[in-house]
């Protein structure tokens, strides 16, 4: 192994403290191979560089370390914590990484209720339910995370149903003048128009608290004792408002099924692991309540679980386990993926106290999870009894989520190697064929935008999707713009082949697609031959996605720029299933675009924004003040000067420019 490495390296090596860490080896490109922590820092990396081991993943990383990274720490928990940060930040190539989809989302309730009235502010004296994604602000209360957007919606519906709050938005609700729907069919208990007092709202947030909290008992149970007290004071309407609301609230829970169980805040967690991939399933229960859940699938699990498997054996004396064994020793590669789905998932959501686990989970890992949220988390391995239930529910969504991946995967795999076949396309490396697909989308000559969108990788890449915004053409002119664009996306693919002479490109410079497709017949087809020759690029590589007879789905014809005759798949060819896919992607992808553009420039929104002198906060006056772009423009000089901070200039800059 030392033949492999420089000396300086190998120096480097031998020169690390016996403390605890964290360590980084990358590669000759400056590329991350992997992240791992250590109890004792000279012993685990020297391990990897004097023990020999033969032919495997692990050497085949440890032969591409070309430099080290070190961080010392104060404990194994910093250690922990730090590892999981760097795989979620850096993503190595041979950790178990968990990309986030996206935040969760949370139920917000604005403010904090004036119990006396006081205060101008609607959000303080009224709060209002919302559905949030973000950042949380001290200001306000926030309830989850949940699972999903639904289960929001959802537990919204449920506290409308019950307590009667506002969901309207704080220039809405300033602006009323009589109850909207929500009240008529009680959903609202219209605060913005006084028909309840703060004091009684108050009480309603304060009910709606405590059972998102779990507390459903206790709030029956205080409705009841006001009812009763109520009654016996002779204010029969107000009992029986109060009645009312016991009999919704006994109708949710029941529809809701609320577990009667002691849990408040509980996450179940299940693995599966199959043909190489894996599912962790997440179940949340929060307030007692289920609220759903959502599968996870991370990559790079059968290079981690090799190493993992490669350096278990011999473990360092008093050191832990391999390096990417975040779980303990001869567990399986279930347990290094719940190690590593816990250790990055909890770094930026709140664990709750109890975790209820498929697979053992390290005491170690629980410490620095519950040091790191200031409580002590405890994770149940065989539960009983309702958690039990939780549990096989969760393994039984984790197995179908799987199921449905290795299916969508196989299928999209074959999708790629027909359409390859029926092309002539190479298909020694399918894995890294690219495919970029084109098309132009407006409304009679407006707003004209072009889509590129790339499948690579057997699926959309959305992150490498681009658009252009189309000017300087006539209105319609479909193929002036399609010219614009190609010109525009593979200009810099023809320049980095002229430098680099007839070579392959340099790493990281523009390159040219296997496939580019067209959404269009001969003429765009032809176009974009055009553009390909006098750029010096290859021809054979442009294909246009011709309809058939009638428009209609499945008789596509795709036509070559080469000279080639047209292709009839066949509706039922898997070739042709990509292509449509792809197409369709590229249509959806420029039409959202287009519509966007559109709106903007037929409501004057731009026009507002590019205003000298209008910034955030005038323009939200101004259009609270007015009710919208177009009633700003409506507006006179005089009108304009009424918002505060609009000096005279300035309203006749206004008028002018929107005018």
């Amino acid at each position: 192994m030392h033949d492999a490495h420089s000396e300086e390296l190998l120096a480097q090596v031998a020169a690390l403290p016996p403390l605890p860490g964290v360590y980084r080896y990358f590669d000759a490109a400056g590329g991350l191979l992997y992240v791992g922590k250590a109890r004792n820092l000279k012993k685990r990396v020297a391990s990897y560089f004097t023990k020999a081991h033969g032919n495997t993943r692990i050497a085949h990383m440890v032969g591409r370390i070309v430099r080290l990274e070190t961080t010392v720490v104060r404990s194994e928990a910093e250690a922990l914590l730090l590892e999981n940060n760097l795989i979620k930040s850096l993503q190595p190539r041979f950790n178990i990484l968990f990309r986030d989809d996206k935040s969760y989302p949370y139920l917000k309730i604005t403010g904090v209720a004036a119990k006396d009235g006081t205060g101008d502010d609607p959000s303080q004296r009224f709060p209002r339910l919302a559905y949030y994604r973000g950042a949380t602000d001290k200001r306000h209360r926030y309830f989850g995370p949940y699972p999903s957007g639904w289960a929001v919606k959802e537990t919204i519906l449920l506290l409308q149903k019950v307590f009667r709050l506002r969901t309207c938005e704080d220039t809405v609700f300033a602006n009323r003048t009589r109850p909207c729907l929500l009240y008529q069919i009680k959903r609202c208990s219209a605060p913005c128009v006084g028909l309840i007092s703060p004091e009684a709202y108050a009480v309603d947030v304060a009910h709606a608290e405590a059972l998102l909290r779990g507390e459903a008992q206790e709030v029956m149970e205080d409705l009841q004792r006001r009812m009763l007290a109520h009654a016996e004071q002779l204010q029969f309407e107000q009992a029986a408002e109060l009645r009312n609301q016991i009999s919704a609230l006994a109708r949710v829970l029941h529809q809701q099924a609320v577990e009667t169980t002691s849990d408040k805040d509980v996450d179940i967690l299940a693995v599966r692991v199959q043909g190489g991939r894996a599912c962790v399933n997440l179940a949340m229960v929060r307030g007692g309540r289920h609220l759903g859940d959502r599968a996870y699938f991370p990559v790079h699990v059968d290079d981690a679980a090799a190493l993992h498997e490669a350096q278990d054996g011999t473990p360092e004396a008093g050191e832990d386990t391999a390096p990417g064994a975040e779980g303990g020793s001869g567990r399986g590669v279930e347990a290094l993926v719940l190690q590593a789905f816990i250790a990055q998932h909890y770094l930026g959501v709140p664990v709750p106290p109890v975790l209820v686990t498929s697979e053992p989970v390290d005491r170690a890992l629980l410490d620095a999870l519950g040091e790191q949220a200031g409580l002590r988390v405890n994770a149940v391995h065989q539960p009983r009894e309702q958690r039990r239930a939780w549990l096989d529910m969760a393994q039984n969504n984790a197995e179908l989520q799987l199921a449905r991946l290795l299916a969508e995967e196989g299928s999209q795999q074959a999708r790629t190697r027909a359409l390859a076949q029926a092309l002539d396309l190479p298909q020694d490396d399918l894995d890294q064929l690219r495919i970029e697909c084109f098309d132009i989308s407006h409304t009679a000559g407006e707003a004209t935008q072009a889509s590129c969108v790339v499948f690579q990788h057997h699926k959309m890449q959305s992150s490498d999707y681009r658009r252009y915004n189309i000017a300087g053409i006539t209105g319609g002119d479909d193929y002036a713009a399609m010219r614009q664009v190609l010109e525009r996306r593979y200009g810099k693919v023809a320049e980095a082949q002229r430098e680099a002479g007839g070579a392959e490109p340099a790493p990281g410079s523009a390159r040219l697609p296997e496939l580019v497709l067209i959404d269009g017949g001969k003429g765009q087809v032809g176009v974009a031959r055009e553009v390909f020759e006098a750029l010096g690029l290859d021809v054979s590589r442009i294909v246009g996605v011709e309809k058939g007879e009638g428009r209609k789905v499945g008789l596509e014809e795709l036509v070559f720029a080469d000279g080639r005759e047209k292709v009839y798949l066949g509706k039922d060819s898997a070739a042709l299933m990509l292509v449509a896919q792809i197409r369709d992607e590229a249509h959806r992808f420029a039409i959202t675009g287009m519509r966007a553009t559109r709106a903007r420039v037929r409501t004057g929104a731009s026009r507002l924004e590019d205003i000298a002198g209008v910034g955030p906060r005038k323009r939200a006056r101004l259009l609270q003040r007015f009710g919208g772009v177009r009633g700003v423009a409506e507006a006179s000089v005089a009108d304009l000067c009424t918002v505060d901070g609009i000096s005279p200039a300035l309203a006749q800059e206004i008028y002018r420019a929107l005018r």
